[in-house]
């Protein structure tokens, strides 16, 4: 019997074999999102791309409508002098290094060239303080020209109360104690205060208080009422007047060539920057009559965080309660040969004992003598010293208070000095902001051709 055929599977209605999956539509739904979510953030940021043009592009047209721009700003050298330069507060960059002389040793000796073809010899008279003496510094001729440019300029009196040729007038006044109590009670509050006395003397120029009255003052704890000077003998009083005349005579552009010679010197002598020189003091002469005296004194005062320098105070734009000359540097000049008396006297030089001594040294009409230190006045010579100490880092530091000098009693001739104070102050930022603010003044000038013609006049 034959087998039966194989039997297959009936094909499907679709024709398919049975077993096989039907093919379905394609389903493309993670791709569309991930599209939508691309394009989406594509225009986002084209979007973002065309505002901030659009806003740089009005930002920029409106700083270009402004007359202030910098595109609309006035490109010539004099309009760009002319417009305010507001002062930097960001710390200044030390720049400055003062050089210090070396004493070596009291009596050491070194050679100096000043000026071409002469050597000068400077001598150190002593350490505390760094003193030094150069003869022959001025030669007869410059102290001749410099004593006529004073005369020329004339001499102011240097006397707190009465001036020469006022006898009769002082007569007739007859002022009482009372009366010059309140003479020098500046703040009148019927209390006499040291600082009354030493701003009445450094605005005159006169001497330090005597003796009498500073012993009163500290006996009274700085306070002194007019009812305990009744004790204050009259010529305490007098001693407050010192004998002397002085003017000031200018160092810079159109100065006689004297002067501008001698500023040079004391440049060359120094080491310091020229600048420092030109911005400081004009030259100071003074004339001691027989008798004229000088009580012992510090040309600059103590610096303290509320002290301001008289030349830079305006730079700093601050008020203070205290301001004093910051004289880095004193060189004092001999004009002429003193008949008798007239030394510089340093009461306390190179004095280890300088609290322990039993008598006044300020007092140099009585003790002039007893100073440790004397310096003989010979025409042309100079003498110089630091009135501070360094601080250790090329600036200015404390106050050196065996810089105290004075000027002895004249007892025969006259007495002819002149002086020349380097002014730094102690606060470096502030020493520069005012060479700053000069120097932009000093371009303002040259930049509007203010020049001075000195063939026409010489200024003194």
């Amino acid at each position: 019997m034959d087998d039966p055929p194989p039997r297959h599977p009936a094909p499907s209605r679709l024709g398919r074999p049975p077993g096989e999956r039907l093919p379905g539509p394609k389903t493309n739904v993670c791709s569309r999102s991930y599209f939508v979510v691309v394009m989406v953030f594509f225009h986002v940021y084209i979007i973002n791309v065309i505002v901030l043009l659009l806003y740089v592009h009005y930002s920029s047209g409106q700083e270009d409508s402004r007359p202030d721009s910098p595109r609309h700003a006035p490109t010539s050298d004099k309009q760009n002098a002319q417009s305010p330069r507001p002062p930097s507060k960001a710390p200044l960059p030390r720049h400055i290094f003062l050089p210090r002389i070396e004493g070596i040793r009291v009596g050491h000796v070194q050679k100096l060239s000043l000026v071409p073809g002469k050597v000068h010899e400077m001598r150190t008279l002593s350490l505390k303080p760094l003193l030094f003496e150069i003869p022959g510094f001025l030669s007869e001729d410059e102290c001749r020209i410099v004593m006529q440019l004073a005369q020329l300029k004339g001499l102011m009196e240097s006397q707190l109360m009465v001036q020469d040729g006022q006898e009769e007038l002082a007569k007739e006044l007859s002022l009482s104690p009372e009366e010059i109590f309140n003479l020098l009670d500046i703040n009148q509050d019927g209390q006499l205060q040291l600082h009354e006395v030493y701003v009445t003397v450094w605005i005159v120029n006169a001497t330090s208080p005597t003796e009498c009255l500073r012993t009163a003052l500290i006996n009274s704890s700085f306070l002194l009422p007019f009812s305990d000077t009744d004790s204050l003998a009259s010529e305490g009083w007098s001693q407050l007047v010192r004998n002397s005349r002085h003017t000031w005579l200018y160092q810079g552009k159109g100065a006689h060539q004297v002067l501008q010679d001698i500023k040079t010197r004391v440049t060359r002598l120094t080491r310091l920057p020229s600048k420092l020189v030109d911005l400081s003091e004009p030259l100071q002469v003074v004339r001691y009559e027989q008798g004229g005296h000088y009580h012992a004194h510090h040309d600059s005062g103590p610096f303290y965080p509320e002290t301001a320098c008289t030349h830079t105070r305006l730079a700093a734009n601050a008020s203070t309660p205290f301001e004093t000359s910051c004289r880095y540097i004193t060189v004092l000049f001999y004009l002429n040969s003193v008949d008798g008396g007239g030394e510089t006297a340093f009461p306390v030089a190179d004095n280890r004992t300088f609290d322990e001594n039993d008598v006044d040294l300020m007092d140099t009409r009585r003790n002039c003598d007893k100073s440790n230190l004397r310096v003989k006045p010979t025409k042309g010579k100079a003498v110089f010293w630091y009135n501070y100490l360094s601080d250790g880092k090329g600036w200015v530091g404390e106050q050196d208070e065996y810089a105290l000098h004075g000027g002895c009693v004249v007892t025969h001739g006259t007495k002819w000095v002149a002086n020349k104070w380097i002014n730094i102050d102690p606060d470096y930022q502030r020493q520069a902001r005012f060479e700053q603010l000069v120097s932009h003044q000093s371009e303002d000038e040259d930049d509007e051709d203010l020049t001075v013609n000195s063939d026409i006049h010489q200024e003194l």
